[in-house]
């Protein structure tokens, strides 16, 4: 396993962490809800451009495009836990939780999304995985850390139930992610970002100003759209607690941007947390998970080569181009290769 497998995730967790510190600068003081509405808007919005494009440039791309209807309920699914129940539950513990608390327990979600990966949807867990999970989230604790800052209240029973929904959400969209990553991005921001922006102005929250909604669209195409899309490709490839894992540097990123735009020394934790999280990352990555397993027949459309799980005839004039798109089928097939639990690896375990 390399570094190159886990860039997706990585890119992800940097342009999200990088949207904390950039909606602060360029916002202002919008309503929370209302600016993860925007920003939610400006996610699906960008994309349904850059989508119209591809479209208009290769016609031939509307295949890709298609969801079918057996994994709508996935995705609507995703939505509602991750674009409706997790803001909102998030934006009405806010109003009874200092920032420094939501910010800590934050770091749930990471932890949360892992454990339902493992237990609920039975994805596979080497101790190595639980090593480098654990570290990574310690470091994301230490991050947000300010003695005396946690405590049970409702504030944080309702913030942990954010976290909750959007760890649902995540393994929810783990079932959709063999479609095309930006369309399924595309429909979660934009019905995501309705309903939140709804929800704010029902609520008495107004728009700001022009510039401050653009900004905040432009901050939420690049740290929601792109980076949502960089993470479906993650949970492609990676399995659902691998990415998540991945995504939980986010707020390392957030930091280490914030200390450019705003400078001051950084603290002792602050070094503390890069180490571990470094040291969690590379856990990861040097996971080596290789036995005997069996393939079912199975039947989907994604981008794909010729590798070694795609050999099969073309019902279609093919010019010989990689990687390309359209529906095709895999027989039962075992063999025995290193692999991590992605769209043609997702087999229980004996051990």
């Amino acid at each position: 396993m390399s570094l190159r497998s886990a860039s997706p995730a990585l890119a992800a967790a940097l342009l999200f962490g990088a949207s904390t510190p950039l909606a602060k600068l360029l916002v202002g003081n919008v309503p929370p809800l209302l600016l993860a509405g925007l920003l939610y808007l400006g996610s699906g919005i960008g994309l349904a451009a850059l989508l119209l494009v591809r479209r208009v440039r290769n016609p031939e791309t509307a295949a890709e495009m298609h969801i079918p209807g057996a994994e709508w309920p996935w995705l609507l699914g995703a939505i509602l836990f991750g674009g409706v129940v997790g803001p909102a539950l998030l934006m009405w513990g806010l109003t009874q939780t200092d920032g420094a608390t939501a910010s800590l327990l934050l770091n749930i979600e990471g932890v949360l999304t892992a454990v339902l990966a493992w237990l609920v949807f039975k994805e596979n867990a080497d101790r190595q995985i639980v090593l480098g999970m654990v570290a990574i989230v310690a470091g994301g604790v230490l991050l947000s850390w300010e003695p005396g800052g946690a405590s049970l209240s409702a504030g944080t029973l309702l913030i942990i139930g954010a976290c909750l929904a959007w760890a649902i959400d995540n393994n929810l969209t783990r079932k959709v992610s063999t479609n095309d990553a930006m369309v399924v991005t595309c429909l979660k921001g934009l019905l995501a970002g309705a309903c939140n922006t709804g929800l704010a102005l029902v609520s008495g929250a107004q728009l700001p100003q022009a510039q401050a909604t653009g900004s905040a669209m432009v901050v939420g195409f690049l740290g929601y759209g792109l980076s949502l899309t960089l993470f479906v490709v993650g949970l492609r490839t990676l399995g659902t607690a691998r990415t998540g894992a991945y995504f939980s540097v986010a707020p390392l990123f957030g930091v280490g941007i914030s200390l450019v735009l705003w400078p001051q020394a950084p603290s002792v934790l602050f070094w503390v947390a890069v180490v571990l999280m470094v040291l969690g990352v590379w856990l990861h990555i040097k996971e080596r998970h290789e036995h005997e397993h069996t393939h079912e027949a199975l039947e989907h459309i994604h981008s794909h080569r010729h590798d070694e799980h795609h050999q099969h005839a073309h019902g279609f004039p093919w010019d010989g181009q990689e990687p390309h798109v359209h529906p095709h089928g895999h027989i039962v097939l075992t063999h025995k290769h290193p692999h991590y639990p992605d769209v043609h690896h997702r087999h229980g375990h004996s051990h």
